[in-house]
Parts: C-alpha cells; sequence; structure tokens
C-alpha cells in the first residue's frame, strides 16, 4: 500500500534556526497485514507545535519528549479515521487521535495508543482535537486555573505573551470569562491584533514589532497587572514583569523566543528580574500540563461546552497536503501562523 512520509533528515543545531530543508518528505509502502491489537489509520489532519523545537536536536533538555532520530519519521499531535482493526476498542471508522501520531498519510498502530474521539464534541472540526479541545486548551485551561490565581470581582488584569498563538489566544479568553477585567494580548502582527481583538475578545493588543511595550502597557493596564500568561520569555516578559503588582502570578507556559537556542529550560533569568520577583512576591512557575492529566476529562468537557457555545472562539492556520509539514513548522516557529497551525491531510 503506497503512502508518504515526512522524516528528519538534518538537525539545525542546538542555536540553529530550522528551516524546510530539516524535514524530508518520502515515497514509501506499508504492509496491509495487521498483528492482533493494531490497526491501520488513514491520517486527516496533523499539529505542528512550538515544543517540537527541542525534539530536533540530539537531547530534548526536558523528560517528557524525546528526540526525533535522523531518518526516521517524525511524530506529533494527530487525528485520523481507522481503515481496519485488528483491536477490539477501535472500528473501522472511528475518528481516533494520539500525541505520537506519525506524519504519514496512513499508518499502522497499536490501539491501545490511540483514543476514539466522538466528532460532535467540536461539532465536526476535528482538528480542534489537536487545539482548542485537546492539549493546546487543556494547557491554557489548566495554566490559568492552576497557577493564575484568577479570582472574579477582584478587578484584575491579565497580559499574554504569544497571544495569536494556539494557546495564547484560548488563555486569554479563559482568563476573561473566569473573571479578569482585562485582557491584552502581545503579539506580533496588525493582523494578530485585530484577531485577539474582534474574534478572541481581548480588552486590547499590542504589536510588539511596532509598538514601544512598556508605554503600550502602562496605558492599557493602568491598574497594573496581576496576571501574566507567557509563552515567549526573553525581553517581551522580562518588560511584562517589570509592570508587575505585588502578589501577582507569572504562569510559565512557554519560552519560544528562546527555544533556537542553547540555555536550560525554563532559560536563567537576569539578576534584576530576579529581584524584582523578590521584591514584589511575584510567584513564577513552570506550568507542564502533563502533570494534571487526572483534570483533563473534565476540563475537555468545559472546553468543548465553551466552543460549542460560543464563549471560546477558535483560531486556526490550515494548510493542506503533508509535502507542506516543513513549510508550516517553520513558518510556525517564526510566528506566520494565527492560532493553531494545522496540516490537513486527507478528508
Amino acid at each position: 500500500m503506497p503512502m508518504q512520509r515526512v522524516v528528519l533528515n538534518s538537525r539545525p543545531g542546538n542555536n540553529g534556526v530550522p528551516v524546510p530543508a530539516h524535514f524530508r518528505l518520502e515515497e514509501t509502502t506499508l504492509a496491509p497485514d495487521l498483528e492482533d491489537g493494531e490497526v491501520l489509520v488513514r491520517t486527516l489532519c496533523l499539529s505542528v507545535d512550538p515544543y517540537m523545537r527541542c525534539r530536533m536536536n540530539e537531547d530534548t533538555g526536558v523528560g517528557y519528549v524525546t528526540p526525533w532520530q535522523l531518518s526516521e519519521c517524525v511524530d506529533g499531535g494527530g487525528v485520523g479515521v481507522v481503515e481496519s482493526s485488528r483491536c477490539s476498542a477501535c472500528s473501522e471508522g472511528d475518528v481516533v487521535t494520539s500525541f505520537n501520531w506519525p506524519w504519514q498519510t496512513k499508518a499502522v498502530m497499536k490501539g491501545s495508543a490511540l483514543q476514539k474521539v466522538d466528532p460532535q464534541v467540536v461539532d465536526g472540526h476535528l482538528s480542534y482535537f489537536l487545539g482548542a479541545v485537546g492539549i493546546t486548551g487543556l494547557t491554557a485551561l489548566l495554566g490559568v486555573r492552576e497557577k493564575g490565581n484568577v479570582t472574579k470581582g477582584a478587578n484584575q488584569t491579565m497580559v499574554v505573551s504569544g497571544a495569536a498563538g494556539a494557546c495564547g489566544s484560548v488563555a486569554g479568553q479563559i482568563g476573561m470569562l473566569d473573571g479578569c477585567v482585562r485582557a491584552v494580548g502581545i503579539c506580533g502582527s496588525e493582523e494578530k491584533c485585530r484577531a485577539l481583538v474582534d474574534d478572541c475578545g481581548f480588552s486590547a493588543a499590542i504589536n510588539y514589532r511596532k509598538e514601544d511595550i512598556p508605554a503600550k502597557l502602562q496605558e492599557l493596564c493602568p491598574d497594573g497587572i496581576d496576571v501574566y500568561f507567557d509563552n515567549v520569555g526573553g525581553g517581551i516578559s522580562d518588560t511584562v514583569i517589570a509592570q508587575m503588582n505585588n502578589n501577582s502570578h507569572v504562569i510559565l507556559c512557554g519560552q519560544i523566543s528562546q527555544y533556537n537556542k542553547d540555555v536550560p529550560y525554563p532559560p536563567p533569568l537576569s539578576e534584576e528580574i530576579q529581584e524584582t520577583l523578590r521584591r514584589n512576591n511575584i510567584t513564577r512557575e513552570r506550568f507542564t500540563v502533563l502533570n494534571y492529566m487526572n483534570k483533563a476529562d473534565a476540563a475537555l468537557c468545559e472546553l468543548s461546552q465553551l466552543v460549542k457555545s460560543g464563549h471560546i472562539n477558535v483560531l486556526e492556520t490550515v494548510v493542506e497536503g503533508i509535502e507542506k509539514l516543513g513549510d508550516a513548522f517553520c513558518s510556525m516557529m517564526k510566528g506566520g501562523n494565527i492560532g493553531k497551525q494545522i496540516i490537513k491531510i486527507s478528508e
């Protein structure tokens, strides 16, 4: 059975910027014979995400993801449909998902590694299982709930960096729903600013490429900043932290500005910023969603309801074709996407 797959062609090095040539598309064949417990799946859509950058290195630097191997098929979040099955838990026609879906048009997978999902939960938008009603939405919802200390009636202001990405765009909406009186997003284009305010209900957005971030934060957050959902790290985060109130909270979700650099995760802060955190009693706690999976089912149910009811608006950038995976990944790492970057593989 013919199929296409994407393998890791070369590594960018710990300080390198990924380019499409680091990936290679291969035409190959798949043996259609299934062993007991296996299923044949057709891939519908795949996700590319910032955390994958560390998987391009020989050592990911974190314990919860493994590096991709040279000339081996790359994997990540995916959704597909079962075409044939020798697994009692999966039937032909089932829609299934996995965190470790191979970047292939078709694949033979262990049924036990797949999670069956109900398309009605996302009104047929199957890619949402990779984003707002999947691990990305969980990261936003549980990050805000577990580390943000958002309290209704407390007149809190939330700032989100990387706000037009898959996680940030949901996190700001959760913050507002949970009681923040304003949510300000920081992102990298006028189009993204418009999407945050017009589509996601953010109070305001700052284009960091064109605007004076400290001045705009003072203007848009007149009562200071109480909750900071940090997706980017680096200079932007230092600027936000400098304007945070006493007893405020940083949710350390990601550090995409640092992912192409050979630094530990999370990257070390300057002495000045560490002193600001101490002086103002600001908590800055790393958030890893995999530590909260006991809360996942209830949270996913809530996310589904919020999306279906229109309380959360989902942003996506969709490209078609497995041959576009390398381009889509590199574009996402440079901020070319609005919302979740999805690659549609088949209908």
